[in-house]
């Protein structure tokens, strides 16, 4: 009997240790490889949770899907940088690259798969190994292992080396992800196995310094130093703009030298003490385990339950991924790089950078006020820092600077929905200064929204999706100002909050772009524009979260709404207009790539048919993610795309930041726990969960039976159980009743929206006429053709009678309905300065078509700002255009206005030439003009203007010659350049 206790119990260890050593955590499920492929723009390296090192791979660094500087798809390695970023649509980063090599010493990169001409070297992808905090890679050219892990502040280097006198790890500190402009770099031999020094750079961070200290595990043989791709004599210090380096080690077979290397913002002993505090010993195993242990750490606040592993894969990358960004950005002893360009320090709380607010406001944030309210705070706290530093709240922060990329002010939802669910550990009335101040700033069309009550696409790039997201954060600042009792703000954000009404056209449905007071012409809600931020006219026109009950409203109730819904889901997937690769995973014209489209499916929520967001959300989790390398539909975006997920497969998602509700969807796990800060668990169960079942049955909230398609945010932080019944078909009576689904709208000081001013051009040669709609029938519209503002007592407009125009006018409108009037809408239609006929050779661009083919003698001049619609373009051919004056007259001066915007391809004609005809057929040259302007200069407008003494003609015609092709240190070299023309002159 005592033999079979012994049996048994040691059977049973046994047993158990076999199932300790199976049990996976939730580290063991992260794959970082997940978005490296595709568009997905992530990288692989180690990092920690917000780590302001993210040690990784170099594969590219310098076009689209290089922005993280790998893609899998490449099979040699650069070298392996200490900073990256993950799933941006611009690159960046990419600073301090170490690279080992075995032989001669090379110091430049090399072309891609040829290392006779550099350091570059092969890999063994089947070597590869990428978990959270760790990377590991066979360098297949010199036979050389790379490890690397990291610290928050430190990252650390394992090459493992051949038997070799000529093994060597080359430091460089010229080249990097996307480095345009190397402002100065250092590099100071301390010891023979300590290094130090700097890189500043201005790229998309246009000043971005990078200071570091590196400790190699044993003294290197010898050093040599190069500047401008010259070997210096003896120098142990150097300063420039093109620094390399290479350390030469004699390596026994199999030899392991460990590089530590700590970074910083603020100095070399910024770096020096950040190494010494977080990284003083050389265990690359232990480092490695405790990154691997604070990943869990972050992970397990979230414990999925499912039988399918490929489930659980995809949920907890894209978790980790949500923790790459933003990155703490203060040394050790607080010290950090401002706004201002000056160093400061704050102990008592972390620094963050990396803001992609337009992507991460969505969602990203408003999960980890949840998961981690303490550097919530903390980020929030850094936004009214560089409010108090750079003048205003962060719109896409990097490095200490703003680099002015996309749209909207959109700290004032992350911080106003942290405060709805109580994080209150920042200054509330700064917050509420800097949201104001923000909101107040006279650029970027918000100083167009008082006048007009929306951007003005002839004014302001992306005006239709400006005049949206302005709206929503004016909302958000109006509630905050309610609850701070700034009740006179509280009404003017509130109207503001309405401006999505001003350009919403009820004939098409659509959100559309207005120029010169009217609906901009022609019109194609497919059609991908400078009037929308990387979307068509589908993708925005649903953007008005703060008053989805006034959108509805729009389309006449819940049934024309849902029937605009369904046809979106359900149009063919084509897109018109310029190309944008961010618009990708689309059904029918939602695009899940892209971060407008993310909260449609929940719409239908919100007119109580909750089956159709159940299914579409789980048709998104399983088409648009997957465990492969291209498991994103587009960018990762900062963690905006796996937070969509991890939201969307608890079977919630945060429609409105700053509402007080989260809207439900379809579940994918048996079980969800939420653990909590304050010790409460949240958990999410479902019964009959399956592939096939995506449809809620029933639900039960804390054992009740529950009918409400939305919970309030405050039930998360309490505890408590969310329970649902999966089945294969919808339940059409759970949550179709009023009061059972959730709602946002606007009750107090509504507006009535602006009337539209209707002609088919700007320009007219005898006369226009110009109608003035509006989408209420009801409302009564009053003009003046004076310059005055009208008002009740002026001119109504009848439908029945346009306005008749035959003198360059200015008209003016509003609206009148039960005694609220509208504000005023105003267009100037031109009298051309010539009854002149034109007639266009080569065709131009059909988004730049700058009102048609009258456009560039329509005595209307384009701004710089060539988004506004002003210009026309022309890409890969000659502009030629030919003018019939009518009858032969005398020509003093021919010139024609051209505009130069490098970022967008468009160049300066290399050559202008100008010919004069009698008849139409025969032409005589009149001039020829060469550019004078750098093709680096940026939004440069030049005339190219030639006098003559007086010749008679009839007929004159304008050839513009575009260059040859993009430079080569643009992103768009080797392909065709654009020229954009506006008004051409005849004296």
């Amino acid at each position: 009997m005592q033999k079979f206790y012994k049996f048994l119990f040691f059977s049973c260890l046994v047993l158990s240790l076999s199932c300790s050593k199976e049990r996976k955590t939730p580290a063991d499920y992260v794959n970082p490889k997940i978005g490296t492929g595709g568009h997905g723009h992530t990288f692989p390296g180690a990092s920690l949770p917000f780590g302001m090192v993210q040690l990784s791979p170099d594969t590219r660094i310098d076009d689209w899907d290089g922005c993280s500087g790998y893609h899998c798809s490449d099979n040699s390695i650069l070298g392996f940088s200490h900073t990256h970023l993950s799933g941006t649509g611009c690159g960046d980063y990419g600073d301090i690259r170490f690279m080992p090599l075995v032989g001669n010493v090379q110091i430049n990169p090399g072309e891609k798969e040829n290392t006779k001409t550099g350091y570059r070297s092969l890999f063994d992808k089947e070597s590869e190994i990428a978990e959270p905090g760790y990377y590991s890679v066979k360098l297949t050219d010199y036979n050389v292992k790379a490890e690397l892990t990291t610290t928050l502040r430190t990252g650390l280097h394992a090459y493992t080396f051949p038997e070799s006198k000529e093994s060597r790890i080359i430091l460089d500190l010229k080249e990097a992800i996307r480095t345009e402009d190397i402002h100065d770099s250092e590099l100071i031999i301390v010891n023979d196995s300590e290094i130090a020094g700097m890189r500043r750079t201005g790229a998309w961070a246009k000043d971005h310094p990078v200071y570091f200290y590196a400790v190699f595990s044993r003294p290197f043989e010898s050093s040599s130093i190069y500047s401008d791709g010259q070997k210096l004599k003896k120098e142990k210090e150097a300063r420039g703009k093109n620094l390399k380096a290479s350390f030469t080690f004699n390596t026994y077979d199999q030899e392991r030298i460990l590089v530590k290397v700590g970074i910083s913002a603020v100095s070399i002993d910024g770096a020096y003490k950040n190494l010494k505090q977080e990284n003083p010993n050389w265990n690359f195993e232990e480092i490695r385990i405790k990154a691997k242990n604070e990943w869990n750490k972050r992970l397990s606040k979230i414990q999925v339950s499912s039988e399918n592993d490929s489930l659980k894969t995809v949920f907890y990358t894209a978790l980790y991924h949500m923790y790459l960004s933003p990155n703490i950005f203060n040394d050790f002893d607080g010290r950090f790089y401002g706004h201002d360009g000056n160093v400061h320090q704050d102990k008592d709380r972390n620094q963050y950078t990396v803001f992609s607010l337009w992507d991460t406001f969505r969602a990203q944030h408003p999960l980890m006020s949840y998961l981690e309210p303490q550097a919530t705070q903390d980020m929030i706290n850094t936004m009214l820092n560089i409010y108090s530093l750079g003048d205003k709240l962060p719109v896409w922060e990097l490095a200490g600077n703003e680099t002015g990329c996309m749209i909207g002010y959109h700290s004032v939802p992350v911080i106003y929905d942290a405060y709805v669910k109580g994080i209150r550990g920042f200054d509330l009335e700064k917050a509420y200064e800097a949201m104001k101040h923000s909101a107040k700033k006279k650029e970027l069309g918000i100083e167009y929204l008082d006048e007009f009550g929306y951007v003005p696409g002839d004014k302001s790039g992306a005006s239709v999706s400006k005049t949206l997201e302005y709206a929503y954060d004016d909302w958000c600042i109006a509630q905050f100002a309610k609850k701070l009792g700034k009740n006179a703000d509280y009404k003017y954000f509130m109207e503001r909050a309405q401006n999505y009404k001003n350009i919403f056209d009820k004939k098409t449905g659509f959100m559309r772009g207005k120029r010169n007071g009217g609906f901009v012409k022609p019109f194609d809600p497919n059609e991908v524009t400078f009037m929308l931020t990387e979307a068509n006219s589908w993708q925005y026109t649903f953007f008005a979260p703060q008053d989805i009950s006034g959108l509805i409203e729009l389309y006449g109730g819940k049934d024309g709404f849902e029937k605009k819904l369904d046809a979106m889901f359900g149009a063919k997937t084509v897109l018109s207009g310029r190309h944008q690769p961010d618009i990708s995973g689309l059904i029918g014209q939602y695009a899940h790539g892209n971060e407008p489209s993310h909260h449609m499916a929940y719409l239908y929520d919100y007119i109580g048919k909750p089956w159709k967001t159940q299914k579409l959300v789980h048709q998104i989790c399983n088409e648009m993610y997957s465990c492969n390398v291209d498991g994103y539909s587009g960018n990762e975006d900062c963690g905006q795309m796996s937070a969509w997920y991890v939201f969307s497969s608890m079977g919630l998602y945060s429609v409105t930041p700053g509402d007080t509700v989260l809207a439900i969807g379809s579940p994918l796990f048996d079980k969800v726990v939420l653990t909590l800060d304050n010790g409460n668990e949240f958990e999410l169960r479902c019964k009959n969960i399956s592939r096939e079942n995506c449809y809620i049955q029933k639900a039960y909230l804390n054992g009740e039976p529950y009918n409400k398609t939305y919970i309030s945010v405050l039930e998360i932080p309490k505890g408590g159980v969310l329970e649902f019944e999966m089945g294969s078909e919808p339940n059409k009576k759970w949550g179709s009743k009023d009061g059972d689904y959730p709602v946002t709208s606007i009750d107090e000081y509504p507006i009535i929206s602006i009337p539209n001013i209707d002609a088919v051009s700007r320009s007219f040669k005898n006369k226009l006429d110009v109608k003035l709609t509006h989408n209420d029938l009801e409302a009564i519209v009053y003009y003046t053709l004076d310059g005055t503002t009208p008002n009740e007592k002026s001119q109504k407009f009848s439908v029945k009678k346009p306005i008749v125009v035959k003198k360059t006018t200015t008209i003016k409108a509003i609206a009148m309905k039960n005694g609220m009037l509208s504000k005023c809408a105003q267009a100037t239609f031109y009298a051309m300065p010539a009854n002149w006929e034109i007639n266009i050779i080569n065709p131009y661009g059909k988004q730049y078509t700058a009102g048609g083919n009258e456009a560039l003698i329509d005595g209307i001049k384009g701004n710089n700002n060539f988004t506004t619609g002003d210009w026309q373009g022309y890409w890969d051919t000659d502009m030629v255009v030919e003018i019939d004056m009518g009858k032969r007259k005398y020509i003093n001066s021919i010139s024609t206005g051209f505009l130069q915007a490098t970022g967008a391809w468009i160049w300066m004609p290399k050559e202008v030439i100008y010919e004069v005809s009698d008849n139409g057929k025969k032409w005589r040259k009149y001039a020829s003009l060469k550019s004078d302007v750098s093709l680096k200069e940026e939004g440069i407008i030049k005339d190219f203007s030639s006098s003559k003494k007086k010749i008679r003609a009839r007929y004159v015609r304008v050839t513009a010659k575009p260059i040859d092709s993009c430079p080569s240190w643009h992103s768009g070299r080797g392909k065709p350049a654009w020229i954009f023309a506006d008004e051409i002159c005849i004296q």
